[in-house]
């Protein structure tokens, strides 16, 4: 079982662009932070910092295109800022939200755990539409997502949070203002939230 703790942020602009950015604390790569990226049009964009995340990544999620570049990110509990080649990235951070609220009663330990979050797979769809928290990877990888402050000693941030405003250039054209992620992603079997959010996580894929 491969364990990644850190941070996914999701978040659509007004162009249709949507963004699933990771920026992992620890992990079998070590820290690093890669950004997904969908377009209006539907392609589906990688953006990683070295080929083993390249290769890693891609191999778990389906991109139309994958490209190692440099990115650097930097993460507080206002503000989360990213640059990966051409894409330069600032969202701002706002209050817990009820989502939030409600997964801080969870304890860590269960909140994690792959048995726990396939049994709530089920609701997690009804609550967030395109929202799964377990489900087949590709290369016969299964994955589990799971929300969590159990690794808010290394953030700043816990849970969920609201990401209230964004501002985002590709290659020096803004993507336009901050937007609801949706449609939802197709990098893998679950999308983001719609609502553009910040959420500490532990993510743990099971490879065959």
């Amino acid at each position: 079982m491969d364990r990644f703790a850190g941070n996914i942020a999701g978040l659509g602009t007004a162009s249709g662009t949507r963004l699933v950015i990771g920026r992992w604390d620890t992990s079998p790569l070590g820290a690093f932070t890669d950004v997904m990226m969908e377009d209006a049009n539907g392609e589906r964009t990688l953006l990683a910092p070295s080929q083993a995340v390249a290769d890693y990544v891609s191999s778990t999620y389906s991109f139309d295109v994958v490209r190692v570049v440099d990115v650097d990110s930097t993460l507080d509990d206002r503000q989360l800022t990213v640059t990966a080649g051409g894409l330069a990235v600032t969202a701002q951070l706002g209050a817990v939200t009820g989502l939030g609220r409600m997964l801080r009663l969870i304890p860590a330990r269960l909140a994690t755990s792959p048995r726990w979050l396939s049994l709530i797979n089920p609701v997690a769809g009804l609550l967030m539409p395109g929202v799964s928290t377990a489900g087949s990877a590709g290369n016969g990888r299964t994955e589990y997502y799971g929300v969590t402050t159990a690794v808010k000693i290394y953030y700043g941030v816990t849970t969920a949070v609201k990401i209230t405003a964004a501002s985002v250039r590709w290659h020096g054209k803004d993507l336009g203002i901050l937007a609801p992620l949706t449609p939802p992603v197709r990098f893998g079997f679950s999308s983001a939230p719609a609502a553009p959010m910040l959420v500490t996580v532990v993510t743990s894929i099971r490879r065959p």
